[in-house]
């Protein structure tokens, strides 16, 4: 006689029992619960599992008498500790690690409406593929293993961001220019940079940041490319803010 052994710790879920001589079976006992049965032919035994915890052992009982006992495993719910990456872009595709417990049976992560098939690396641990999103914005992030689904945290889809202007263009090399850039898809911004250098910035709404233009590497002018980058890419302005030499006498 054989089992798919494993279920939820809270019951409710068809399993197939498989053996011989199981024609008119009336009863199937996960240890001391009664599982009710919803199918049966001479071959297999269709019961939904009870509620339960631990291992169980799974006897059924026909006309002829009682089977041999098989261990039947179940599962708690996942527990999701930590989610690699919060955000993203649109297109997905970047991969993430979730850390808890109970994830050796996972079959699903959920984003939102959209599912990906994770890669199970311990019980602490899963990996996958983030699906690309419907639009930009937060959702809803799942597991789903044999023990069940646990909710819990949330990814936001963001868009590659664009820069289409900074004032003012030109500061001095020693910095300190408080540089206003606008573009689009600016609330996610995760760096910004003036020439490679970071640069200190507050996100005023999702067209508008405010930077600082930090000192350049040598001290002197020159043109200096102003990056802004977030969970889905970077963009660059297409002119660049020009450092100002000081003046030597």
């Amino acid at each position: 006689m054989s089992i798919s052994n494993q279920a939820s710790t809270s019951g409710g879920q068809t399993v197939v029992i498989t053996g011989t001589n199981l024609g008119g079976a009336t009863a199937v006992h996960f240890g001391s619960n009664l599982a009710t049965i919803t199918a049966n032919t001479a071959t297999s035994v269709t019961p939904t599992t009870p509620s339960g915890s631990g291992v169980a052992q799974v006897t059924v009982t026909t006309p002829g008498g009682t089977s041999n006992p098989l261990n039947f495993y179940y599962v708690g719910a996942p527990f999701k500790a930590a989610l690699s990456a919060t955000s993203g872009p649109l297109a997905g595709g970047n991969v993430v690690t979730i850390t808890g417990t109970g994830l050796s049976t996972a079959t699903a992560v959920h984003f939102g409406a959209n599912t990906a098939t994770p890669t199970v690396v311990s019980d602490s641990a899963i990996t996958v593929a983030v699906p690309a999103g419907a639009a930009v914005g937060s959702v809803g992030v799942s597991v789903t293993t044999a023990g069940g689904t646990n909710n819990g945290f949330t990814y936001t889809y963001v868009d590659v961001p664009t820069v289409t202007a900074f004032a003012p263009t030109s500061g001095p090399a020693s910095g300190g220019t408080a540089v206003t850039i606008t573009g689009t898809s600016l609330s996610s911004t995760e760096s910004v940079t003036f020439g490679g250098r970071s640069a200190p910035f507050v996100v005023i709404n999702d067209t508008t940041i405010a930077a600082v233009a930090p000192p350049t590497a040598d001290g002197a002018g020159g043109p200096a490319d102003i990056t802004v980058t977030n969970a889905a890419g970077s963009a660059t302005a297409a002119t660049p803010f020009q450092y100002l030499s000081s003046p030597g006498i």
